[in-house]
Parts: C-alpha cells; sequence; structure tokens
C-alpha cells in the first residue's frame, strides 16, 4: 500500500510559545496540558480516546485554526448557530504543506444537522448550483442521520482534499464503515490527507496511518491492536462467555 506521499497540506500544529492560560479550558484539559506538538501523517491521523478526554476540543481547535467554521463544513462554510466552540485555536500554530487543498470538509456528528440546514438555506436564495447536488442531490434533513453523512462523504468529497471528521461512525453501521475505509483509501490514492477521531476499530485499520490517543497523561502515538478498542472487540468475539460472565455477575 504504502504509496509516496505528496499531499501533506497539514503538517503538525504546535502551542504557540508566550504565556498561555494554561489554568483555564481548553487548556487544562489533562491531554492538552503536557502538549507541545503534534505531527500529522500524510494519509491518515486518527485521534482516539474515552469520551470527554479532548479529541473534539482538539480536532475543533485545528479545523478552526485552518479556517473552518466551528460546527463544519467546507471552508466556504461560516454560518454559525452557536458559540460553544472554545479558543483553542488561538492558542495554535499551524505548520501547513506547501500545496493548498482543492476540496475540504470538517464533519462534526452533532452539528452537521446545521450544516444541512444550512445547505437548503444556501440553495432556497436560488444562486448558482444547488449546493445539496454536492451532497448526492436528496435533502439531508430527509434521510437519516447516518445516510446524509455516508451521501455526503461517497458524493461530495472530490479528492486533493484535506479532511477533518469528528466520530463519523456515530450513525453508521459496521458495513457502511467498511464502505467509509475503502472511500478514505480511494481519497488517499486521490492526494487527500484525513484527521479523524474515532471509538471504531474498523475506521481506525486504514494501514498507512498513525493513531493518536489521549489520555489523561497527555497524548502519545499508538497501534491498533494496542487500543482498548481492538482489545475489547477481541476479547468479545474470542472468548464471549468469559467476557459476559465477568460483566454480569
Amino acid at each position: 500500500m504504502g504509496m509516496t506521499s505528496n499531499h501533506t497540506y497539514i503538517q503538525s500544529i504546535r502551542l504557540k510559545e508566550g504565556d498561555l492560560p494554561k489554568e483555564e479550558f481548553p487548556l487544562n484539559i489533562p491531554a492538552l496540558r503536557s502538549f507541545s506538538s503534534l505531527y500529522f501523517h500524510p494519509n491518515v491521523t486518527y485521534v482516539i480516546g474515552e469520551n470527554g478526554v479532548g479529541k473534539s476540543t482538539l480536532l475543533e481547535g485545528v479545523a478552526v485554526a485552518l479556517g473552518f467554521n466551528a460546527e463544519g463544513g467546507t471552508l466556504n462554510f461560516n454560518f454559525s448557530s452557536y458559540d460553544s466552540h472554545s479558543d483553542l485555536h488561538d492558542y495554535l500554530r499551524v505548520a501547513r504543506g506547501t500545496t493548498r487543498p482543492k476540496d475540504s470538509f470538517f464533519f462534526r456528528a452533532e452539528t452537521f444537522y446545521n450544516v444541512a440546514t444550512n445547505i437548503e438555506e444556501l440553495d432556497s436564495e436560488g444562486f448558482g448550483p444547488k449546493v445539496i447536488d454536492g451532497f448526492g442531490g436528496e435533502s439531508l434533513h430527509k434521510q437519516s442521520h447516518g445516510e446524509s453523512f455516508f451521501a455526503a462523504f461517497m458524493h461530495r468529497f472530490s479528492g486533493n482534499g484535506l479532511y477533518i471528521l469528528d466520530e463519523p461512525e456515530a450513525a453508521l453501521s459496521p458495513t457502511r464503515q467498511l464502505s467509509m475505509l475503502s472511500r478514505i483509501h480511494e481519497l488517499v490514492e486521490q492526494g487527500s490527507q484525513f484527521i479523524i477521531s474515532t471509538h471504531s476499530p474498523l475506521l481506525m485499520a486504514y494501514p498507512d496511518s498513525k493513531i493518536i490517543e489521549l489520555t489523561e497523561e497527555g497524548m502519545e502515538e499508538t497501534h491498533l491492536t494496542e487500543t482498548d478498542h481492538y482489545r475489547t472487540m477481541e476479547q468479545f468475539f474470542e472468548d464471549r462467555e468469559r467476557l459476559l460472565y465477568h460483566l454480569f455477575k
């Protein structure tokens, strides 16, 4: 697989120097407390960890620092229906690659509905080609949450892109997750770079990638088979009886 990669759109992020409010949110999140820099894989970088450890905050900080709207969408989306995002982006220095992506998308499960609403508003104003056509043509509100994102991922993402995805598996069946993995591979081969936060061992399985785990101690690189996600599933499939026995006793 290992393809030579010359499409690193974002090389690394690091904390700016100087006097930073380390005692306040978001810099006081345990995973960020000792943070200095993070280098991204040219193809796929996974950000994993338990709920509440700061994955979404980190992804959002990177995305906003790159010029994405905090709720998601392409780099052209600039609506905002809430301002609950952190100011992490203010403290990050982003090292970009030499080329700019031709396509871009920041996906957050929890605010994708707002992106869908914004698309409908844009299309009702009737300027130019319908935005929804790039997402498969069918109103995203008329499809289930998972299906609407899946449609966007399969139809609208076009390669040479920078794609930041926050828990994209949220509403996807295992079969859909495998289709997504295959699509990630197609898009990587078309010169794309991904940063993905996920809980799914299926989605984490892309070979040409880097897995960064956020914990109470900080962040460090790990491998698929060393993650709790993988081990739990392995235990479940190898010795379900025993696992359930311990869970229920």
